[in-house]
This record gives C-alpha cells, sequence and structure tokens, in this order.
C-alpha cells in the first residue's frame, strides 16, 4: 500500500488567496520526505464553454501574471466564498465575464491542474442555449471576448495558442459529448 504519514505541516506563506506550505512525510518505506504544497483558501473555482446554436464558442482574453501575458480560456473565476456550487460560480462568471446566460449546463469533471503542489479544484462545465444577460466585468478586470467556431478552438489547443488546462478539458468534452449525444 502507498501510506504517507504526515509528521509535520509548516505553514511558510499566507496570502490573500493562497497558503504555502512545507509538509515533512514518512514514506512507505520509512524514509523522511519534504513536500511543498500550496492550499488556495477557497477550494478553486468554476468556468464553463458557452456555445451557441452555431457551434461557435465565447472564449476569453486576458492578462494572467503566471504567463506574463494575455492568455485564450473559457469564463471562469473563484468561488465566492468556501463551499459555493460549482455550477453557481460558472453561471456568475460567465454572465460577468461575456454577459450571457446558459439555459442548459452540462457537468463535465472537477480537475486539479497542477495536482503535484496545488490543491485548487476547478468545476469544468458546457453550457447551451445562450441567452443574453448582463456583462459586469469587476474593476481590476480587462477582458476581450473571442467568438469562434468549435472546431477552431480546438486546433488552437494543437497550434499551442490554448494552453489553459480547464478550457482543454472543455473543448474536448465537447466534442466527445457531442458525437455521443449527451449535448444535443
Amino acid at each position: 500500500m502507498l501510506d504517507f504519514i504526515k509528521n509535520k505541516s509548516e505553514l511558510v506563506y499566507d496570502s490573500k488567496i493562497v497558503a504555502l506550505y512545507k509538509e515533512t512525510l514518512t514514506t512507505p518505506r520509512g524514509n523522511t520526505v519534504v513536500y511543498d504544497y500550496i492550499k488556495h483558501k477557497s477550494g478553486g473555482g468554476a468556468g464553463a464553454l458557452v456555445v451557441d446554436e452555431n457551434e461557435y464558442t465565447y472564449l476569453v482574453k486576458q492578462y494572467r501574471n503566471t504567463l506574463d501575458k494575455v492568455n485564450i480560456e473559457i469564463p471562469a473565476g473563484g468561488y465566492s466564498y468556501v463551499g459555493e456550487k460549482g455550477i453557481d460560480c460558472a453561471l456568475r462568471e460567465i454572465e460577468e465575464e461575456i454577459g450571457f446566460i446558459p439555459q442548459n449546463m452540462y457537468h463535465v469533471s472537477n480537475i486539479i491542474s497542477s495536482v503535484g503542489t496545488f490543491d485548487e479544484k476547478t468545476d469544468v462545465y458546457i453550457g447551451t442555449n445562450l441567452k443574453k444577460g448582463e456583462r459586469k466585468l469587476d474593476p481590476d478586470e480587462f477582458i476581450e471576448i473571442i467568438h469562434i467556431p468549435i472546431d477552431d478552438a480546438i486546433r488552437m489547443i494543437y497550434s499551442g495558442e490554448i494552453i489553459d488546462s480547464k478550457t482543454i478539458v472543455a473543448l474536448l468534452a465537447y466534442k466527445d459529448m457531442k458525437s455521443r449525444g449527451i449535448i444535443l
């Protein structure tokens, strides 16, 4: 069995959104190892690939400091509070960022994008049957909307233009779920 024993968890750095821990563990063979662990304080967030009746999607371009450049991704954001339901978070973020409200939501997955160091969970959805809502960007959000065919977006994965894990999962899941008749 792969039973590790956590001996010590030391807070190294604490910030608004995350906390960094240094954890000392004993391996199944009795060795001591030290791992870094980043805890997301709200648990993570949610996002959704939104698809209109013509099989076009609305992606967002926004600056990401981790990359120091603009990134292309699905509308998404963090939970407003610990325990917020993923679907509620995703619906809020879709309307805030692109101004639509999907009438149908399909759950795809709960992903951890960097399971070796970070516990942030992202609930991924697909939204269809779009109704007009009200776009309400946060004061510190600067987002450009891209309206493109799903197949073009998928090609952007393989060209390296889309590198965001939740977006890749959502796009590939859409094609699979559509081909299997889960999404009509």
